[in-house]
């Protein structure tokens, strides 16, 4: 009989020696088990919880709705489903943006409660502070910078941020500041290419790119976007590499068509 090999959880560290080799990280947002298995089987390095459940999974305007409890649940769920990717928990709408004290014990929940292995928020300089006391804890940090989506409001709508020069310069100073807070990695959403290289290139840690082309150190899409099961959202970034929503319906209209016609369950599905 043989042996079944155990399969080891990436870490901060394997994430790091990756990203120093030049290989690009591949990274999925996923919120429950079944698909949390999946990514296991194709061995992705990396699995966020991310916040965009809020629209994904409860069918929310925006991110702003989503609850710490929320991102404990669906943590604990992608948990039971993967054991080999490092997985980032989001720290949802003001869980952090205040008192520092209260966003590291927020922080700490996510970890001794929903089982993740680090922490994702939004902004750069103005959040450096609560990103110190967190990894001065222990707790691994990954900023997200560009299009913020708790920030949807103060943007005006999901745009493309860093066109201006000032705008640029003050995301490549954000990064910097959560480099130096103790950030191991940084998301960047829907920055022109241009900032993007410049920004992968002011720093020293991986950054993860989402609608940011093809110049950061790995990439992020949403599973449900990448296997093709909302055709009503079209960002220009997003690649569809299934075409699942159509597939699902129709065989939900099969096994309707089935079950009214009684032909399913056939003798070969009785007992």
């Amino acid at each position: 009989m043989s042996k079944q090999v155990k399969v080891r959880r990436r870490t901060t560290r394997s994430i790091r020696k990756k990203y120093e080799a030049g290989t690009p990280l591949t990274m999925v947002t996923c919120y429950d088990y079944t698909f949390a298995r999946l990514v296991e089987r194709a061995d992705l390095d990396l699995i966020l919880i991310g916040d965009s459940l809020g629209n994904v999974i409860q069918g929310q305007e925006t991110t702003l709705p989503v609850t710490l409890e929320d991102i404990i649940y669906h943590t604990r769920a992608v948990l039971r489903g993967n054991g080999s990717a490092l997985v980032v928990a989001d720290m949802p709408f003001m869980t952090y943006q205040g008192d520092e004290i209260e966003a590291l014990r927020n922080a700490g929940r996510l970890l001794k409660e929903g089982g993740a292995q680090a922490v994702k928020l939004e902004g750069g300089e103005e959040i450096a502070g609560a990103v110190r006391r967190m990894t001065n804890a222990g707790i691994p940090v990954c900023g997200h910078l560009g299009l913020t989506p708790q920030s949807v409001h103060a943007f005006g709508g999901f745009r493309v941020q860093g066109r201006e020069e000032d705008a640029a310069l003050k995301m490549i100073e954000d990064a910097k500041a959560l480099q130096e807070a103790g950030a191991f990695m940084v998301v960047l959403e829907l920055v022109p290419t241009e900032l993007a290289r410049r920004v992968t290139e002011a720093i020293d840690i991986p950054t993860i790119g989402i609608g940011a082309g093809s110049v950061t150190s790995g990439q992020v899409l949403v599973i449900y976007d990448l296997l093709g099961m909302n055709t009503e959202f079209t960002p220009k970034f997003l690649k569809r590499f299934a075409q699942l929503e159509g597939e699902i319906v129709g065989a939900l209209e099969e096994y309707k068509e089935e079950v009214e016609g009684r032909s399913y369950p056939g003798e070969e599905h009785s007992f």
